[in-house]
């Protein structure tokens, strides 16, 4: 990446803060905490453990969830990849399930697995699921028919033909899907946190909210920003492991959307 888009993201970063300050100015610290009160007490909730225990809940909520979401959402289109009649029959009640807003089965969600880490696993899993799942069905329905039939020539076997080439074709597909997913799955955990918990950065913003100080509901903000950042960078790297193999005149229009 270039100097330049560095130096842009650098200015419009000053430029955002220097807002922040003027609205922190002109409502005052009590309706808009500053850039500095932010910055100073996220440090100091940093260095004394508390934004550590705290974001580490969310954290394990999200990672676990992506994991019982994602995984599964993967498999299901190589799976069904031969069996268009099935995606066909499916596809319905996938797009409703996508559509469903998810956060308000978050009270079901706690009533069936309790006030527990195990309702905010269950409510970020359904979220990443169905992103995941229509990204990758994507990618398997967008590879190159051309390619399968020239395995098939040559005598690959079904398994080596997914391995060698429905899988690496679907690889970009499978990581925007989490690219788009990680986010989602950050913000459900934090708001189910919210609704019903003792622990985490939503239990942060409500405790944060109740007793009128924005500082804290920012530095939950804040820390949860952070955490979407670490995912997407993990995200990144991943996916170029995967796709070292291919021309990095490719890998950079992959990176840069075009």
């Amino acid at each position: 990446m270039s100097w330049r888009v560095w130096l842009d993201r650098l200015i419009v970063l000053v430029l955002l803060i220097a807002a922040w300050q003027a609205g922190s100015m002109v409502l005052g610290a009590y309706w808009l905490s500053s850039p500095w009160a932010v910055l100073s007490r996220f440090f100091v909730t940093l260095f004394n453990g508390e934004l550590v225990f705290h974001g580490s809940y969310t954290i394990s909520e999200a990672l676990v969830g992506c994991v019982v979401g994602g995984v599964p959402a993967v498999l299901l289109p190589f799976l069904l990849r031969k069996q268009p009649i099935v995606v066909a029959i499916l596809d319905p009640f996938m797009v409703g399930g996508y559509g469903a807003p998810k956060l308000a089965f978050a009270p079901l969600f706690i009533l069936w697995f309790g006030i527990g880490i195990e309702s905010k696993i269950a409510l970020v899993a359904a979220v990443v699921f169905f992103i995941v799942y229509f990204s990758t069905l994507s990618g398997v329905r967008a590879l190159e028919l051309k390619l399968v039939q020239m395995a098939q020539v040559v005598g690959a076997s079904e398994r080596q033909i997914g391995r060698h080439i429905v899988f690496p074709g679907a690889v970009p597909a499978i990581f925007a899907g989490f690219r788009i997913a990680v986010p989602y799955a950050i913000g459900g955990a934090v708001i189910a946190e919210l609704i019903s918990s003792n622990r985490g950065l939503g239990y942060l913003v409500q405790t944060g909210a109740m007793n009128f100080d924005t500082t804290q509901v920012f530095v939950a903000i804040l820390a949860a920003t952070i955490i979407v950042h670490a995912f997407i960078a993990i995200i990144d790297t991943g996916e170029r492991f995967l796709l070292r193999w291919r021309p990095r005149g490719a890998a950079l229009m992959v990176d840069h959307g075009t």
